[in-house]
């Protein structure tokens, strides 16, 4: 199988015993091929050296002058919060270690897009080579922002920043468009509803210059109703359900980092068991989950944002706070207004009730 991700440089790194990734040269040598940090042909000559000096050893020391001597402000704050990426991760020893400590540290000073490139990183080898392309794809929505579109019952997540590209007018918005007329997956569009029928295509979707392209829309529809001869509709849950597949990601996500071995499932709505405890994926889902728990009112245009709802079981009652011991962790996604979509799957290390661990 094609390699997953590629352009994250996954495949520079080996797990150790525990399944943890420690960094290496290689792996840092990947990042300065890395557009914001990449030399080009107006680099300035400070940034030919300190490219020099780390081409010939990733993990050489910089000195202050030579980062403050690059002209460019931006490329100088690039490489020096690289410089601090680079630095924290080899202090913590293992990817893995520095993501879950860093959010633990107060303000984030790293941009978004480094923290998200080691979660890609991470996913590549917690995912591994028997990953479906509907897995693959839901766990893009860990590290990459998307766009939500509702169109006929359906609910329709693309990639963010592939839809910017496209542009609204001859994107997404025709995609959905098409989908809730025809109610059928397309095949020869810029942007692909993942299907049967195209699922092998998700780990072949590159470019020519092999960038890769993020064209696949997740169906994030779990159940549709069905008529049956009778007239009666029933729920009908989607063979090939999007949260279905985000909810797996999600469980291996929290065993992997956690240790805590967990059950998740997509469900209509929150009802038949007591509502305790529960965790936004995102902060639009937060605020929701906030407000209904603490019955709030909620007017329908917001509560129509809240597209993904889950029950979290933990498999080993050790594993979860022993006044919470039996009891479900809802957990929500949700759209902002504007239908943009940001998964921070940090709220699963940080908020989940695990039991304290001596």
């Amino acid at each position: 199988m094609t390699p997953l991700w590629p352009a994250s440089g996954a495949h520079l790194l080996t797990p150790d015993a525990t399944g943890w990734l420690p960094p290496t040269p290689a792996w840092w040598q990947h990042w300065l091929q890395r557009p914001e940090l990449a030399l080009v042909a107006d680099s300035c000559p400070a940034e030919h050296r300190l490219h020099a000096l780390l081409a010939a050893d990733p993990l050489a020391p910089v000195p202050a002058p030579l980062l403050a001597a690059i002209a460019d402000a931006d490329v100088r704050s690039n490489h020096r919060l690289f410089l601090a990426l680079r630095d924290g991760v080899q202090a913590a020893g293992t990817l893995q270690a520095f993501y879950a400590g860093l959010f633990r540290q107060g303000a984030i000073t790293l941009p978004p897009l480094f923290i998200d490139l080691l979660v890609q990183a991470m996913l590549v080898h917690l995912l591994g080579d028997d990953c479906s392309a509907w897995e693959a794809r839901a766990a893009e929505l860990l590290f990459r922002p998307q766009r939500i579109s509702l169109q006929a019952g359906r609910v329709l997540a693309a990639d963010s920043a592939t839809v910017n590209r496209l542009g609204d007018g001859g994107g997404f918005g025709a995609l959905g468009r098409l989908l809730a007329e025809a109610q059928v997956p397309l095949r020869s569009a810029d942007l692909q509803v993942l299907n049967a029928d195209n699922a092998a295509s998700y780990f072949h979707d590159r470019s020519h210059d092999g960038t890769e392209r993020h064209r696949f829309v997740l169906d994030l529809t779990h159940q549709v109703p069905k008529t049956l001869a009778t007239g009666v509709q029933v729920p009908l849950t989607l063979a090939h359900s999007g949260l279905a597949a985000l909810a797996r990601v999600l469980q291996c996500w929290v065993a992997h980092l956690t240790g805590a071995r967990v059950t998740i499932t997509p469900l209509a709505r929150i009802d038949g068991a007591p509502w305790r405890w529960h965790v936004g994926l995102d902060a639009e889902a937060s605020a929701i989950l906030n407000d209904l728990y603490q019955d709030q009112p909620v007017d329908a245009d917001r509560l129509a944002r809240l597209i993904g709802l889950f029950r979290l079981e933990f498999q080993d009652p050790a594993d979860v706070q022993p006044a919470l011991a039996g009891a479900p962790v809802w957990l929500g996604l949700a759209m902002a207004p504007d239908g943009q979509l940001r998964l921070k799957p940090q709220n699963l290390l940080l908020n989940l009730p695990l039991a304290r661990r001596s």
